[in-house]
């Protein structure tokens, strides 16, 4: 019986890489579905887009694609997690704190939410289940010989 409650109730390092490959599929797949739409839409939009911080339209509809795309596709494959992250927890906080400042919070909830995943995944890292895990592997090989 002890044994049976310690398998629910401790952590499972063996299905960590797993769940982490889930989650970043899942939020990555979202995210880059909220990019292809800025992207499929970027000549109505380019006029027209909040310019949050003060560098233009044009230029911060191309960097939120950016992130929302390109990092994303990062974060899917598992490349260079850590790094793809910062563009998008960056984003996050500029929605959250600045686009919707004064907005109800039903409205800040998404970002608040996918700010939390990007924060996790920067501390965890990928997980095994990745191209990082791959790379790093590699690197650990050819610093050996």
């Amino acid at each position: 019986m002890k044994k049976v409650i310690s398998s629910i109730i401790a952590p499972n390092q063996k299905f960590l890489s797993l769940g982490l490959l889930i989650l970043r599929v899942l939020v990555g797949i979202t995210m880059l579905t909220h990019g292809l739409a800025k992207l499929t839409s970027f000549s109505e939009l380019s006029a027209t887009f909040p310019d949050p911080i003060g560098l233009g339209s044009t230029l911060s509809l191309i960097l939120i694609i950016g992130a929302e795309v390109g990092c994303s596709l990062f974060v899917i494959v598992g490349a260079f997690t850590r790094l793809a992250v910062i563009p998008l927890v960056f984003s996050m906080l500029v929605v959250i704190f600045v686009v919707h400042a004064n907005d109800p919070f039903q409205m800040r909830e998404l970002p608040f939410l996918y700010l939390g995943i990007y924060i996790l995944l920067f501390f965890t890292g990928a997980g095994k289940i990745s191209l990082d895990s791959i790379i790093s592997k590699k690197i650990d090989v050819s610093i050996q010989k």
